[in-house]
């Protein structure tokens, strides 16, 4: 009798079906597609509440992971080294959508050293909305914390979030 357990088909130590799922995986390994570079995944917008009532949706994302068609519509080169923070005021309704709001923003980023970059924010029309945007230099595995003020409504209100990159 060969190493096999009899009326199995098996090595002994092995259940019969892990056999064919490793041949299965090792066969499926072996195709001709060539691996393709790693493509950044841009983090997801993120939104805060804040009185009055105003939303605010925010993201600070590298340029080189914007389309072509986003960057131009943003008025923004891609590039090695830059992100792009994007912040939009919203005013939400009472069936649950969202119109635009008015207001000053302003933004700081400060990086894990304690390095200050003033962002010079612009409004960008975006269809029926407009949106503030601006750039920021980045660099390879930073940590940034962007502080954000909003004055809308006779309000100063503050809030901040962080990014890696």
């Amino acid at each position: 009798m060969s190493g096999r357990l009899a009326g199995t088909g098996a090595w002994p130590g092995h259940a019969p079906g892990a056999i064919g799922l490793v041949l299965c995986l090792l066969l499926a390994a072996c195709g001709d597609a060539v691996p393709e570079p790693v493509q950044p995944v841009p983090p997801p917008v993120a939104t805060v509440e804040l009185e009055g009532p105003l939303r605010v949706h925010y993201n600070l994302l590298p340029t080189l992971a914007l389309g072509e068609a986003v960057a131009r519509e943003y008025g923004v080169e891609r590039s090695d080294g830059t992100a792009l923070l994007v912040l939009a005021l919203r005013r939400p309704t009472a069936d649950g959508d969202e119109t635009m709001a008015e207001g000053q923003v302003d933004a700081e980023v400060v990086d894990l050293s304690g390095r200050r970059q003033a962002v010079a924010l612009r409004p960008v029309a975006t269809g029926d909305y407009t949106d503030h945007v601006g750039t920021v230099k980045i660099g390879p595995r930073d940590t940034l914390r962007v502080e954000v003020v909003v004055a809308a409504d006779g309000r100063r209100q503050r809030f901040d979030f962080q990014r890696s990159f």
